[in-house]
């Protein structure tokens, strides 16, 4: 084993390419570089490219920093949240060291870091590393790894990728670090949604980022930005095609009983544990309807992308797309597969996919093979029949067909969803929502209303699904008005968790939680001034105290639906992040009035309308060409239905929803019980007993005070409310035996009890 080595490819030396770069840069890419030319007439700056996605902002970067950094010999380091993120810069790099660009010099050394097993570790910098790619959690444990590699620079180039990210603590920490260490740092954050948060953040943003390009100048402004395109004007271009987003709702449920290995895989590694992913690969119904939809839709659909769960899922998937006579074949790793015992070659899959370019091949089924790095601009379709957690794979997989006609594609591009019921909330990433904020694509009110619709209606499949089930109890939600069940807005954020992992979500908002997240979100800072709490990663310990405390002072009285503990945690993780609140999207032009089905079931009442003038009726409200709320709303038919019958049941057999009790149960006074359990059957009265105790310790300035130590604020979120005379010592849940403590206080006093 003496002096064996391995070839790894974390590392290495990239030499010029002898020949001529062929691929020329559209006309908003040129418009960019010579922006960045601009402000780099200046010694150091920070400023944003923002190109939305499928905008090529990896492309523009790197063939600028390879003319204006690495040819000059001036360092490099760029920063990723995401091993996928590293790995396509450093193949961007590798791709366009063309001679024409760095003709200088006659090589450089680049470096990826990570803490993922096939990246190198900080430790192992080199002070003659030209590039560095590293993730921003491994540069932000071990600064002082790069001390060596800065010293005696008198220029850098700082590039952070995806710099929405950037007002996070990790990513400021780094900036501000690096400014400290080297005279001149040239910053450039590349990004595809600047905007997509709220005044708060933007404000911290524009801390970071303050130099920019306005008509052919170098200027200050609140956000520096040398270079901006919209997603809209790519689309007018041609450069992109314009999305269409379509949902396809399954009768399948899955995940009924995850368990923590099964959970974590999903959400750390977004990998879908192997019996779901056999259950969902052999679903006969699941591979008809999404081979159906492809078949009924075609003419629309054309060159279509399927991306599958697995080897087997996509076997499966051909066969049936051939036995529908849609010439189709499946491309996946080079490698033979246990189960099925099939091999497939790089050469195999080379034909598959010349046969796709030249049009043989109308369907094309993958297994994450076609992410990124294959050019297949006559693609006008993409199925998305796996779930992801990955902001980044939804990314690149509805990337596939977003290539315009300029570029060799089409004008429009169908996004397909197949969506699933599943039994355990996961944060699968909705694509419609990578398209909320500046960038949106819709063009009018209508269309940006059915874009609202589509992601209601996703968030709503548990509920609807639930409804569906009967071993679960929805008898209290189903005596409740139908258009409190309607969201009046939501909150729509993204973070990134320990593992690199970026997710998104949005929080419905109703009528009956608006003023309560309302006063959540307001009082955040000083939630984590009362833990004090300044950890991006708080534990799941302190996580679980936060939440319970915010719920007993904000989510108070009846909710409907029910208080979420996991979406307050998300916010939680949220603002610990980026120390900012998420931007809140009103519904307001959805007319709510037409989902009220309340008043749709009145009227078929009123009408005393027989089977078939019923079932006429409710097929025209369904099947409306001009206004397709309801189809949008609920996305499928069968949702619809029961909730109407539900709907027409409540006026015509009011006793169907009165539960006959047939047990005699004990009693026990309510001042027996805790406050938490007392909220849980009668959430008015813990509401209105808390009020009570906390105005009773207020004094005439408005100050709560601790009836311990006697620490005094305006807001409840410091205080815990105590039972003067324990619950296990005979105390009663009477407002003359409760007080206001500090949390510290209620924590000693805890303690003591204890003992």
């Amino acid at each position: 084993m003496e002096n064996s080595t391995v070839i790894v490819k974390s590392f290495g030396k990239i030499l010029p390419k002898e020949k001529m770069n062929t691929r020329s840069p559209y006309p908003h890419q040129i418009s960019a570089m010579k922006n960045l030319d601009l402000i780099n007439t200046n010694k150091q700056y920070s400023t944003l490219v923002v190109l939305p996605t499928g905008g090529g902002k990896t492309y523009t970067a790197s063939v600028w920093l390879l003319k204006n950094a690495i040819n000059k010999q001036k360092k490099i380091l760029w920063i990723a949240h995401r091993k996928t993120l590293l790995d396509q810069a450093v193949e961007s790099f590798q791709q366009y060291a063309y001679k024409d660009f760095i003709p200088n010099i006659s090589s450089f050394q680049y470096r990826v870091i990570s803490g993922d097993a096939e990246h190198d570790k900080t430790i192992n910098i080199e002070k003659s590393d030209d590039l560095l790619v590293v993730s921003k959690d491994s540069i932000g444990r071990n600064l002082k790894n790069i001390d060596r590699w800065l010293k005696d620079e008198e220029e850098v180039f700082l590039i952070i990728d995806e710099a929405h990210h950037s007002t996070a603590k990790t990513y400021r920490k780094v900036i501000d670090y690096i400014k400290e260490k080297v005279p001149y740092v040239k910053l450039i954050g590349l990004t595809a949604t600047p905007f997509r948060t709220n005044d708060n953040e933007k404000g911290l943003l524009s801390r970071i980022y303050k130099d920019g390009v306005e008509l052919g100048d170098v200027v200050n402004n609140d956000i520096g930005i040398a270079y901006n395109i919209s997603l809209k004007e790519l689309i007018s271009k041609n450069i992109l095609s314009k999305p269409i987003f379509e949902s396809y709702y399954t009768d399948e449920s899955y995940g009924r009983s995850l368990g923590i290995k099964g959970l974590e895989s999903i959400q750390n590694l977004d990998i879908l544990p192997e019996d779901i992913q056999k259950e969902m690969a052999q679903s006969a119904a699941r591979n008809q309807l999404i081979v159906k939809t492809y078949k009924e839709n075609q003419k629309n659909y054309g060159q279509t992308i399927v991306f599958a769960v697995n080897i087997v899922h996509a076997i499966q998937l051909t066969t049936l797309f051939k036995k529908e006579g849609i010439n189709a074949a499946y491309i996946v790793s080079n490698i033979k597969d246990i189960v099925t015992g099939v091999t497939v070659s790089s050469k195999d899959n080379e034909k598959n996919l010349e046969d796709y370019r030249s049009g043989k091949i109308k369907v094309l089924v993958n297994v994450n093979i076609l992410t990124e790095g294959v050019d297949l601009p006559q693609t006008k379709t993409v199925f998305l029949a796996r779930p992801t957690v990955s902001t980044i794979l939804m990314t690149q997989m509805i990337g596939r067909a977003l290539r315009g006609t300029k570029a060799g594609g089409t004008d429009l591009a169908y996004i397909v969803s197949f969506i699933d019921n599943w039994n355990e909330h996961i944060a699968w990433v909705n694509p419609d929502s990578l398209f909320i904020g500046e960038n949106e694509f819709v063009d009018n009110v209508a269309e940006r209303v059915q874009h609202e619709l589509r992601l209601i209606a996703i968030s709503k499949i548990e509920e609807f699904a639930a409804i569906l089930d009967n071993s679960v109890d929805t008898s209290k939600l189903e005596q409740i008005d139908f258009i409190k069940r309607v969201p009046i807005g939501m909150y729509s954020f993204s973070y990134i968790d320990e593992n690199g992992m970026e997710s998104s979500y949005q929080i419905m908002i109703y009528d009956s939680t608006k003023k309560a997240y309302e006063e959540f979100i307001n009082a955040l800072p000083e939630v984590f001034s009362a833990f004090s709490c300044e950890d991006e990663y708080p534990s799941q310990s302190i996580l679980e105290k936060m939440e319970a405390q915010c719920r007993d002072t904000f989510f108070l009285g009846d909710m409907i639906p029910n208080y979420e503990k996991k979406d307050v945690i998300r916010l939680l993780k949220y603002y610990a992040q980026y120390e900012s609140t998420p931007k809140f999207y009103l519904f307001d032009d959805i007319d709510r009035d037409k989902l009220d089905l309340g008043k749709i079931a009145k009227y078929i009442y009123e009408e005393d309308m027989g089977i078939s003038k019923k079932t006429e009726y409710i097929n025209s409200l369904w099947d409306e060409a001009q206004d397709p709320i309801l189809r949008n709303f609920f996305g499928k038919k069968l949702y619809f239905k029961s909730q109407l019958e539900m709907e027409i049941m409540k006026l015509t057999d009011e006793d169907l929803f009165l539960k006959e009790d047939n047990v005699e149960y004990g009693a026990r006074p309510l001042e027996d019980l805790t406050l938490h359990k007392l909220g849980k059957i009668n959430p008015d009265l813990e509401k209105k007993i808390r009020a009570e105790v906390f105005e009773k310790s207020k004094d005439k300035e408005g100050y709560y005070t601790c009836a311990v130590c006697t620490k005094k604020a305006k807001n409840r979120i410091y205080f815990q409310i105590d039972h003067i005379v324990p619950m296990n010592k005979g105390g009663k849940t009477k407002i003359e035996n409760l007080q206001v403590l500090c949390r510290k206080c209620n924590g000693i006093k805890s303690d003591i009890e204890v003992i």
